[in-house]
This record gives structure tokens, sequence and C-alpha cells, in this order.
């Protein structure tokens, strides 16, 4: 999405420019909040886009098209 600012920095691969928001209820944001707590994470941002990534990633490549379908490939 052409997103055009003035003054602007030329983006370089790896610059974030994009922001993502969306909203949790208190339960939610009590549960995150407490897992953060216990496994010490304090860049929340950098682990929100990890754990949102993997598993996208991880989806896409359980969905990636094959040449046989699973039970084929079992036999």
């Amino acid at each position: 999405m052409g997103q055009h600012k003035k003054n602007s920095k030329p983006q370089t691969a790896g610059t974030r420019a994009n922001k993502v928001t969306f909203m949790m209820n208190d339960e939610e944001y009590k549960t995150v909040e407490r897992y953060l707590e216990k496994y010490k994470i304090s860049n929340k941002s950098r682990w929100y886009r990890e754990t949102i990534l993997s598993h996208v990633l991880k989806t896409l490549e359980e969905d990636y098209p094959t040449l046989f379908k699973e039970t084929e490939m079992r036999r």
C-alpha cells in the first residue's frame, strides 16, 4: 500500500514501516501479560511479531500444495 510521508527517509530492507493494531479483552490481555512476565520477555513488539509470523509460516507450510495426497504418500 502506497504510504507517502513528507520528508521521509528511503525505506531499506528490514525497515518496519507498517503498523498493525488490534484489540484484546481484559482476560486476553492479562493472560498475555502473565506469559510475558513469567518468561521474562521485555520486547513485546518483537514477541508479537515472531509469534504471529511463526504461526502464519507454519500454516502456509502445512497448506503448501503437494504432488500427491498425504494418504498416497503414506503407502
